[in-house]
């Protein structure tokens, strides 16, 4: 690995888009469908690494590896996307 992170620039765009103007639960809801606040999240995953505005974890029930995305204030945790084998 070389230290650069080329998702950096890509990553930062999206979270000065995702911060720029807060989106409530509802919204979000309708959007993205299940939604999580950070009680919620680490009752249904295990947070293995951050790396905004996406976090990997791993579902509990079943294991399942995948991430979220979230927002910072009101941090909501949503848009699981399951890894592909």
């Amino acid at each position: 690995m070389n230290g650069i992170d080329e998702t950096e620039g890509t990553r930062r765009a999206m979270v000065a888009e995702i911060n720029a103007d807060a989106t409530d639960r509802a919204e979000l809801e309708a959007v993205y469908g299940e939604v999580w606040d950070t009680r919620e999240l680490q009752e249904k995953f295990e947070v293995l690494g951050f790396m905004a505005p996406f976090c990997v974890v791993r579902r509990r029930s079943d294991g399942v590896k995948g991430s979220v995305m979230f927002q910072h204030w009101p941090r909501f945790y949503f848009s699981f996307t399951e890894d592909k084998p």
